[in-house]
């Protein structure tokens, strides 16, 4: 009988034409818990000899710390095959598809283990929709071969491809659930861009969402993307679903997502698939620090949210009926509790209203604490919206009011229970963020005003490992303007060039800002200098354009204003524009201060006056460079 003992063995590989003819012949091949009708023919052996994993680190998007590996299968052209769908096409038109996936898990497995830190991880092993069959039983097969090298199931989380269709819908699930009364973890890979979408989520009701290569390639400069995968990702966390963004390849990738409320990614960012297990690290620093990075110039809630969670007791997934009704008996000011598994990790939350069916029935409590015949906690755990402590509050209350009477939010901080926040507290939450926002606001434009520009550019300053762009905009012939047409007018004018900013500069990367008058002030972030270059110019003229409607017939044909100067001259001014000094401060740069950024604007704010498209720039280096 084959084992992946002698499998693992030192064993010549197979040439091409020798693995494609054994499956050719399709000859018996000695798969475990089959025997083999010939015992001498070690083909299949040998095949599997080459055949290789690869693995590829999940990490948490805000800590960078590693939460599982995806076991990715290599060789396959070395053992014969065109590619990885080629093997297994061919496994699957044989019949030996069930089989092939025991034995290519049991690999991963022996592979997993050779890290020190496997008990601390996850094991993401892909599925082919093909072998989701009852009668196979993968998952109980997959159940002992754990129990015999002590993994537990819930580390296990096993990946449904969208590349084949599911099947009938009732049947698919009844497959799903199979995998869950076993205890394993499910995810849905790929999602987006096979057959099934929105249809395998529904039914599968996965513990995590993986999100497609397609979707995060360039979404840094696709609106559409964005668009599309905040939704998706909105829809995730109110199922209570862990959303995966795979193929993260650059920071300006990575940023989206965590701006867009990614829990997970994956991807040539965080690290290659490596088959040397000792490149598998349990934390990434590189990543901690893009999200410290962040956090320096982002508006966080995370504290506020920290200061409102509830810290409720949890309830583990492994008690007994008695542990959990002992609870309820014991509080009666609760209705409910948070249940988690054995890593800490939220699964739900189990109601008393769902136990009062067994609570109040003569032999209700014997029945469900049956060992044999009665229920276990993990059939009454219904899922709960979740969301990361770093999430913004406008997110956490958008997936409370998505759910019809929902409790409030489970928060998690690392993917580990942290508390729970209720509607009452999510709304002093939002209440306070609400009032502190209130207090540094321009009360004409309600942009960010002087308090947090002066923050941005201090935080700005002090992160010399990030490149940012620092724009000061300062209206022309403002002063005629507003003499000729009046107060009214010229409030119209101000709100003009507020909105044109808000939307020229989206908050997920830049802060739009009102310094005070005529005067504002726009930070680039991840945003390269000539890109902010360009983004300035065109909103100079896209206002110098719109403001020209805010003039009368008569003057906007003449071009000009005529008005008094300051020592009461005749003078004509030209029609309202506006300039833009534009500060570069490149990555590496040496410290400056405050004082520093002020005297350059100023000096660019004469020359931006003077340029025909009115915009001035000069990075901020040593003196003397």
């Amino acid at each position: 009988m084959f084992t992946l003992a002698n499998a693992l063995g030192e064993t010549p590989k197979p040439s091409a034409s020798h693995a494609r003819a054994a499956l050719r012949d399709h000859r018996p091949f000695p798969l475990p818990g089959r025997p083999s009708a010939q015992p001498s023919d070690d083909h299949w052996n040998e095949i599997l000899l080459t055949l290789d994993v690869a693995f590829q680190p999940i990490v948490n998007i805000h800590t960078g710390a590693c939460y599982g590996y995806e076991a990715l299968l290599r060789n396959t052209t070395e053992a014969g095959f065109e590619s990885i769908a080629d093997f297994f096409d061919t496994c699957h038109a044989l019949g030996v598809l069930i089989d092939v996936e025991m034995a290519l898990r049991e690999k991963a497995v022996v592979k997993f283990l050779q890290m020190e830190h496997w008990r601390q991880s996850k094991l993401f092993l892909n599925l082919d929709n093909r072998g989701l069959e009852l009668e196979g039983d993968l998952p109980a097969r997959t159940r002992k071969m754990l129990e015999r090298y002590g993994i537990e199931e819930s580390q296990v989380v096993f990946e449904i491809s969208e590349q084949h269709p599911i099947g009938q819908p009732n049947h698919a699930a009844a497959i799903f659930n199979h995998y869950k009364r076993n205890n394993f973890r499910l995810a849905v890979d790929d999602f987006g861009t096979g057959f099934s979408g929105l249809q395998l989520l529904y039914f599968a009701a996965p513990d995590f969402l993986k999100i497609d290569r397609f979707f995060v390639s360039d979404i840094a400069s696709d609106s559409k993307k964005k668009l599309f995968l905040s939704q998706i990702v909105n829809i995730a966390h109110l199922l209570g679903v862990v959303v995966l963004a795979e193929g993260v390849e650059t920071e300006r990738e990575y940023f989206v997502c965590k701006d867009i409320g990614c829990d997970l990614i994956q991807g040539y960012l965080v690290q290659r698939p490596d088959r040397d297990m000792a490149q598998m690290q349990p934390h990434y620093d590189h990543i901690e620090r893009l999200s410290r990075r962040e956090r320096r110039v982002a508006v966080s809630d995370q504290k506020l949210i920290a200061d409102q969670i509830a810290a409720i007791d949890p309830i583990h997934l492994d008690s007994t009926m008695e542990e959990v009704f002992e609870r309820f008996r014991a509080d009666k000011s609760v209705t409910f509790f948070p249940v988690i598994d054995a890593a800490g990790e939220p699964v739900g939350i189990v109601r008393e209203t769902e136990l009062k069916d067994y609570t109040y029935s003569l032999y209700g409590k014997a029945l469900i604490s049956n060992k044999t015949l009665g229920r276990r906690l993990k059939d009454f755990v219904t899922r709960c919206p979740m969301a990361d402590i770093n999430t913004r509050a406008e997110h956490i209350l958008q997936a409370y009011s998505a759910v019809e009477k929902s409790e409030g939010i489970i928060i998690v901080d690392d993917m580990k229970y942290a508390g729970f926040l209720s509607a009452h507290s999510l709304l002093r939450v939002i209440n306070e963020k609400n009032l502190a926002a209130a207090r540094d606001q321009n009360p004409l434009t309600k942009l960010a005003g002087n308090n947090l520009i002066h923050e941005y550019v201090s935080e700005a300053l002090g992160a010399a490992d990030c490149e940012y762009v620092l724009a000061y905009f300062d209206f022309d012939n403002f002063k005629p303007f507003n003499d000729k047409y009046g107060f009214r007018l010229g409030d119209r004018a101000i709100l003009l060039f507020a909105e044109l900013l808000a939307k020229a500069l989206p908050r997920d990367t830049c802060f739009p800002a009102h310094v005070g008058g005529d005067d504002f002030f726009g930070g680039f972030r991840r945003t390269d200098f000539d890109e902010a270059l360009r983004v300035s110019a065109n909103l100079c003229a896209s206002f110098s354009r719109d403001v020209e409607s805010f003039y009368d017939d008569e003057t906007r044909r003449l071009g000009h204003i005529v008005g008094q100067d300051r020592v009461g001259n005749i003078v004509r001014f030209p029609l309202m524009t506006v300039s833009a000094a534009i500060v570069h401060l490149p990555v590496g740069r040496h410290v400056f201060s405050v004082d520093d950024v002020s005297q350059l604007i100023a000096e660019l704010k004469k020359e931006a006056k003077k340029s025909p498209d009115h915009v001035a720039s000069a990075a901020l280096i040593c003196p003397g460079n």
